[in-house]
């Protein structure tokens, strides 16, 4: 069945976003806050948000956290962190992560470990992952787990709501279900195996699929298909564009009916239909809710321990989810009459010296081991600088020593090294040199100073556009340009000359500027690792968001005398041996 979506434009109000047909959506006052100020880049055709609000998906607790996961929550960690040193307290940011533990594919898994009891076995999984973003300073605001007694309260309330506004049926549903990937399965897009043995296989993901007959709940999905068509056209929340394309060739192609429950005789672990406990609710309904669960939904002006911020500004998911996320989930909220999110980045995936990372090959990539051997700041570094959300990256052990051993060490580390050295530096100090003659600035010195003053707008885009290996890139070639310079002054001979060289306190000046700036602007990449930068220069805390960027510092009159570099010493980033 196609879905004809000729001519829908006309049937929308301009200036903002408005449901088909006027079916109406329910923004919380509180929720929806307007700006007065700011200058918020992530505005649409509608209202700009005065908050930041941040998802991941949450992971599901099947098997154990690999680098995917912490790409994605990387990912949303530097955004998070981004808001938080641009805008301060005037913008609430508010990330949240979770673990996702319903559904069938849990109780085989829960069966397969030999442990007690599913719950014992989320309990365990769920943890792990829990320990992953602490280990990585994922600063995450909260963290969600379906089966905490909050999120099913949230749940059953979200299900009323639909089914009180009658997008909820009971029918006798028949089709294809995938277990591995916990979604139904369009005739379409279901084919043979190339086995010979001739299985039934999702187009999607190649995982086997098994006919399904029994009766449960509908959601009226082809119903609110034009709305979600709107929203992705109009809004376009969808980004890289070439996800935009895919959700659309979805929508055009059809979708019948969803089904949104399962007997509770086929499956146990889930919540319970409320005032149907023969149901139990699909899991992908479950999880969906868990963005509304953190955020206090049902929103009431008088709830002050919870968010009450809706709708999010970006939520993050790999492509392999993009259907949920880009279909059913914006039907399911527009059904219950909320807004659906602002943002979404639909990013791709890692592979392992080129192939797909599955645990049959047994290539899955521990991001705990790879931490203990090239810190968390390293990794955390890596998946940035490597990982593009529209194109599959490839994840190379070697690839990634010699990147870290190129950059963190060598490029950032050596320059931060040799202008802190007592050889270079024996009196310890930031020198203050506010006239320097440029005439006596070599071409290298010129140029770090010009790139300096265009790197705050060049990363600044790349971060909003969550590119933030172009901004890493801008970075990195700033630095390098930073040790040429250092390299043309040979501050080593002007030291032994008089530590009160002009020339090495004004290649001091700028060198320390340089570091200054980057460390402020890595911030939301390697948190730990900037921190050390900025303690070594003494940079206060107060003087460490993105308004201390500019202007640069011999411009701005901020630093009149000389100051004492920080007592901390340590290496920056250890080169890492083979």
């Amino acid at each position: 069945m196609k879905l004809h979506l000729e001519g829908l434009s006309s049937a929308f109000r301009i200036g903002g976003w408005r449901p088909h047909r006027t079916r109406g959506f329910r923004v919380p006052v509180i929720a929806c806050r307007k700006y007065t100020t700011g200058s918020g880049r992530e505005s649409t055709s509608g209202s700009k948000l005065d908050y930041s609000f941040v998802t991941t998906p949450i992971f599901y607790v099947n098997s154990r956290p690999h680098i995917g996961h912490l790409y994605t929550s990387v990912i949303a960690d530097a955004y998070h962190r981004f808001q938080k040193i641009r805008h301060g307290e005037s913008r609430p940011a508010f990330l949240y992560t979770g673990t996702d533990e319903h559904g069938m594919k849990i109780e085989k898994a829960a069966k397969a470990a030999g442990c007690k009891s599913v719950a014992d076995h989320c309990d365990s999984v769920s943890s792990e992952f829990r320990d992953m973003c602490d280990r990585f300073s994922i600063d995450y605001s909260d963290f969600i787990r379906t089966t905490e007694s909050r999120h099913k309260d949230t749940v059953s309330h979200f299900w009323r709501e639909l089914k009180n506004k009658d997008c909820i049926y009971k029918s006798h549903y028949e089709g294809w279900y995938c277990v591995s990937d916990e979604a139904f399965v369009t005739d379409s897009n279901v084919t043979e195996s190339s086995d010979g043995k001739k299985t039934k296989i999702s187009v999607e993901s190649g995982h086997p699929v098994e006919w399904t007959s029994e009766e449960n709940y509908m959601f009226k999905l082809s119903s609110y298909l034009p709305d979600v068509f709107h929203w992705i056209k109009t809004e376009k929340p969808i980004f890289p564009e070439k996800f935009e394309g895919t959700l659309v060739r979805w929508i055009e192609e059809g979708f019948q009916d969803l089904s949104v429950s399962r007997p509770h005789s086929r499956l146990s672990w889930g919540i319970p239909v409320p005032d149907d406990p023969s149901q139990v609710m699909y899991v992908w309904l479950d999880a969906l809710v868990n963005y509304l669960t953190v955020a206090g939904y049902p929103f009431s002006g008088s709830n002050s321990s919870s968010l009450n911020f809706w709708p999010p500004t970006l939520q993050i998911v790999g492509k392999d989810i993009l259907k949920f996320h880009g279909i059913y989930w914006p039907a399911f909220l527009i059904a219950a009459g909320l807004e659906p999110p602002r943002k979404i980045l639909c990013h791709c995936h890692w592979t392992v010296d080129n192939k797909k990372m599955s645990k049959s090959v047994g290539n899955v990539v521990d991001p705990i081991s790879l931490s203990e051997k090239y810190g968390t700041d390293g990794l955390r570094y890596f998946l940035l600088r490597e990982g593009t959300p529209h194109s599959d990256a490839n994840f190379n052990e070697e690839k990634m020593r010699r990147l870290l051993n190129a950059e963190l060490a060598d490029t950032l580390g050596n320059l931060l090294n040799r202008c802190t050295a007592k050889a270079i530096n024996p009196s310890q100090i930031w020198p203050v040199v506010e006239n320097f003659d440029e005439n006596q600035i070599s071409i290298h010195g010129k140029n770090l100073i010009k790139s300096l003053e265009e790197l705050f707008d060049k990363v600044e885009t790349s971060y909003y556009g969550l590119n933030f290996y172009r901004g890493l890139e801008h970075i990195m070639a700033t630095v390098r340009l930073a040790n040429l310079f250092v390299e043309d002054e040979k501050p080593w001979v002007l030291a032994k000359q008089s530590p009160q060289n002009p020339r090495l306190l004004t290649m001091l000046t700028i060198v320390f500027e340089t570091l200054r700036t980057t460390a402020i602007i890595m911030q939301p990449v390697v948190p730990n690792l900037s921190t050390l930068v900025l303690d070594r220069l003494s940079i206060p805390n107060e003087e460490r968001s993105w308004s201390n960027i500019q202007p640069l510092l011999w411009n701005s009159g901020r630093n009149a005398s000389n100051k004492d570099l920080g007592n901390f010493k340590s290496i920056f980033y250890a080169r890492v041996k083979q």
